[in-house]
């Protein structure tokens, strides 16, 4: 991935920093791996060259130009692979180099007047490129859509050298938070960059609002600062967002406007969502996730069957929805579900223009109206009432991945799997909790010894787990050890035992609760089932705990007021580790 830093004008300067211990990340073993002729001496190895006399070099043609110089003539670009790429060798990187700036105009192959560069690496996962903008017959170098070219560059190689494949750029990508807002927010204490904040909760407001005057109205009980720009005729044109607090060196407040967060929140494309209002009927609380689960399971089957234009309206609904689900979801998967929400943003977004009346996006903006009205009445039993609509959104997500791969929209398709299987871990946490909540412990039976044999008990937690797997799923016992995901399920099946509950018991139900034979990976279902058992237990726990300390016993009764006090309970085993009596 080639990213093209500012330009600037201290030659030397930029060197010494790449050749020197670094700033952010270490810079190991600084080294050149080409330049624009092969001949030249790398100061890191040839006593003979200085990183000032390698600055002069690239700088002659500068001072050389026939005509008026460049007001910044430094060119920096920064190639990266990602962390799970394997490490190119220094030839390897030196090609890319080469091939860098060929693409970029800045020294075409067999063109021995082009600008001057070098190439230095510093790291097993990067290279940076030094050029200077003057070649050497006192001629400026054409580089018009540079970094578009080397981006092209770079996809040639990552199938080449076996890397990740990437995609061209469609303009659908969000905007990422730049350095300085990423140090700003560390400097502040602050959990993201503002940016970040921002994004999110305009995403939040427009996808659940029905018209100007609700979205200004969300975004401003949402406590964010809202600055709308009005045309001479009175017409909002346009918006923009602050963070409270939020200020620049002079102390002005930093505004945002909706076209900078996202390219679907500017006002025109948020408006795009009430273009066609959605009616829903008025539905009982306890009835609100199935009638959604209805509504998205039909649009499912519908998703993509009036066409290109047709399927961009569609998922672009389908991302809204999802985004209103997840700030409505029950607490124990709100987590998976935002992060669901931000991996399927991308895949909301196609290129081109979208239809905004198909019978699937209606189906999707219904659902999300009927959630966002709704959500407010949700009873107590919304977690196990809410697992049938996660089913369905899973669905929803994976007839969406298979739509942009039948488009070739390689990065949304992409996005559509990281979505999916957050959805799918949302949907097993969810089963386990379920499971949890309707579970009801047996007493444990004493073992029946013969007489004067005697077995040590387990330790919390000592338990061999592979004999809890092989008595509680004989069938998939073979499979779930040979999986990659074991240890993490045997570790899971430990604490169950470490809480006190049996974990034989807790397993056989937790797999009794839905099917396991298409899962791809029966011990992270199991371990995804497990995590929303205990996280159910530890919420029914914490209530407890709550009804106790406000008076109660915590299960309804009342609360002992006399009375001489209860009996100390003693942990399993207690009565083994008592030391000896005191002498009188």
């Amino acid at each position: 991935m080639p990213k093209k830093a500012r330009e600037g004008t201290d030659t030397a300067g930029l060197l010494k920093y790449l050749y020197g211990p670094g700033k952010r990340d270490e810079h190991e073993d600084p080294r050149m791996v080409a330049a624009w002729d092969p001949y030249v001496d790398d100061p890191a190895r040839s006593p003979d060259m200085t990183i000032a006399d390698l600055a002069l070099m690239l700088d002659a043609p500068v001072y050389a130009l026939l005509g008026k110089k460049p007001p910044r003539h430094v060119y920096h670009v920064a190639v990266r692979n990602a962390p799970e790429d394997s490490v190119l060798t220094d030839e390897e990187w030196g090609k890319v180099a080469r091939e860098m700036m060929h693409a970029a105009g800045i020294a075409k192959h067999g063109d021995d007047q082009g600008c001057r560069w070098v190439a230095i690496r510093h790291a097993d996962d990067h290279i940076h490129i030094v050029a200077t903008k003057a070649r050497q017959d006192g001629r400026q170098p054409n580089l018009r859509q540079d970094i578009v070219k080397m981006h092209a560059a770079a996809r040639r190689f990552e199938t080449e050298f076996g890397l990740r494949r990437l995609t061209h750029g469609d303009k659908t990508a969000r905007k990422w938070a730049k350095t300085g807002e990423q140090e700003k927010a560390a400097r502040r204490g602050l959990a993201e960059p503002v940016r970040e904040t921002l994004q999110r909760t305009v995403r939040e407001a427009a996808a659940a609002a029905t018209g100007d005057a609700d979205f200004f109205a969300r975004l401003s009980a949402s406590g964010v600062r809202v600055k709308q720009r009005i045309a001479p005729d009175g017409n909002i044109t346009g918006y923009s967002v602050a963070l409270p607090g939020d200020r620049d060196s002079g102390q002005t407040p930093v505004w945002f406007p909706g076209a900078r967060l996202a390219p679907d929140l500017s006002l025109p494309r948020v408006r795009e969502r009430w273009q066609h209002p959605a009616s829903v009927p008025a539905v009982a609380a306890a009835e609100m996730w199935r009638e959604a689960e209805r509504r998205v399971r039909a649009a499912a089957d519908q998703l993509g069957a009036g066409g290109l234009h047709e399927g961009a309206g569609d998922v672009a609904a389908l991302g809204d929805l999802i985004v209103v689900a997840a700030v409505s979801s029950p607490r124990l998967v709100r987590e998976q579900m935002r992060q669901a929400a931000y991996e399927f943003e991308r895949a909301s977004r196609v290129p081109g223009d979208r239809a905004l009346e198909g019978q699937a996006r209606g189906l999707y903006r219904e659902s999300a109206r009927l959630i966002s009205q709704s959500a407010a009445a949700v009873g107590r039993s919304d977690t196990v009432a809410a697992l049938g609509f996660l089913l369905a959104l899973v669905t929803a997500i994976e007839a969406s991945q298979r739509w942009h791969q039948a488009q070739e929209h390689r990065a949304q398709a992409q996005a559509s799997g990281r979505a999916g299987r957050l959805l799918r871990e949302a949907v097993e946490v969810t089963a386990g909790a379920s499971a949890a909540r309707e579970h009801r412990s047996r007493p444990r039976r004493a073992a029946v010894r013969s007489a004067g044999a005697r077995q040590a008990p387990h330790a919390a937690g000592d338990r061999p787990m592979a004999g809890v797997v092989q008595q509680s799923l004989p069938e998939h016992a073979q499979a779930v050890f040979a999986d990659a995901a074991w240890p993490a399920l045997r570790a899971r099946l430990a604490a169950v035992e470490r809480a006190g509950e049996d974990p034989v018991e807790v397993l056989a139900a937790v797999a009794a609760r839905r099917e396991m034979s298409s899962a791809a990976s029966v011990a992270e279902v199991l371990t995804w089932r497990l995590d929303g058992w205990q996280r159910q237990r530890g919420a029914a726990a914490a209530s407890g705990k709550s009804a106790t300390a406000a008076g109660g016993s915590g299960r309804g009764g009342a609360a002992r007021t006399t009375g001489a006090p209860a009996a100390t309970r003693r942990p399993p085993g207690g009565e083994q580790r008592k030391g000896p009596k005191r002498a009188r």
